[in-house]
């Protein structure tokens, strides 16, 4: 809208813009009151008007510079959680949850601060004090930086720990990164000349990275299985006496185990083999 549109009743002066807006809510006030033996006015009404008219007065005195310094208004705090009153956060539980905190950055794991911030929580309780109400005020202690700003943005919609949790893991492990870690997983090949212990244990790193990965215990062993070099392979053989794919789920991991913590044993039967013992 330029200058000649403008309607009749605008005015640019913001002090006579102030004047006339107050005058009309005395006035209001004031016919409000003369009438309230006959029309009473609603209760909620007259605070309406004292706040407005506050908000006004606040407005005239304000500089221009005032206008866009930033106040504690703009502050997030909390989380506002029902606790009856009686609950304080004493420091030796802030500092515990302190300990390790999350940024938020993309090489952090949001699963496993998740475990970690649950571990420490499940080793106190608080008598009368609701196990959300304990989590939700500790939770963004153990926060920081792009994270917390995250928290607190968002705190209206987290109202119970089933849903801030879930919500964190949404943010900070969204579904791009899932995918490329069950790719990881999926995909996994032995690297070369690692021994059993270390390509075993690889392929477990795999899985914690990803612990809703999905895949069912059955295609993880064989997924392993179809990892491992030709070498190998033919140890995991001979270790079971046949062939690695004919084993139960149960049976397989216990092999696996069994060769990963005892290397030696392994390659003394991989020797044999090739002997023809």
């Amino acid at each position: 809208m330029n200058r000649c549109d403008l309607p009749d009743n605008f005015i640019d002066n913001l002090e006579t813009l102030i004047g006339k807006t107050k005058a009309k809510l005395r006035k209001n006030q004031s016919t409000s009151s003369s009438s309230q033996l006959t029309n009473p006015p609603e209760l909620e009404d007259q605070p309406t008007i004292q706040s407005l008219t506050l908000e006004l007065d606040v407005m005239a005195d304000k500089s221009l510079r005032e206008f866009s310094a930033p106040t504690t208004a703009n502050i997030h705090t909390g989380p506002v959680v029902d606790t009856n009153g009686s609950f304080a956060v004493k420091p030796a539980l802030i500092n515990m949850v302190q300990a390790s905190q999350f940024y938020g950055k993309a090489h952090d794991d949001a699963s496993a601060h998740l475990q970690h911030f649950l571990e420490i929580c499940n080793t106190f309780t608080i008598k009368d004090i609701p196990r959300d109400g304990i989590l939700l005020c500790l939770f963004p202690f153990s926060l920081l930086g792009k994270a917390k700003q995250w928290f607190y943005a968002n705190k209206e919609n987290n109202t119970t720990w089933a849903i801030c949790s879930t919500n964190f893991l949404a943010k900070f492990f969204p579904t791009g990164k899932t995918n490329a870690l069950c790719g990881k997983i999926s995909s996994f090949q032995q690297q070369h000349d690692a021994s059993v212990p270390e390509v075993w244990e690889h392929f477990q790193d795999y899985i914690l990275e990803c612990p809703h990965h999905g895949m069912e215990n059955w295609l993880l062993m064989q997924t392993f299985d179809h990892g491992l070099s030709n070498s190998t392979r033919e140890t995991m053989d001979a270790a079971t006496g046949g062939a690695f794919l004919t084993l139960t789920i149960a049976q397989a991991t216990a092999v696996v185990e069994k060769m990963a913590s005892n290397q030696g044993w392994s390659e003394e039967r991989t020797q044999t083999r090739k002997r023809g013992g």
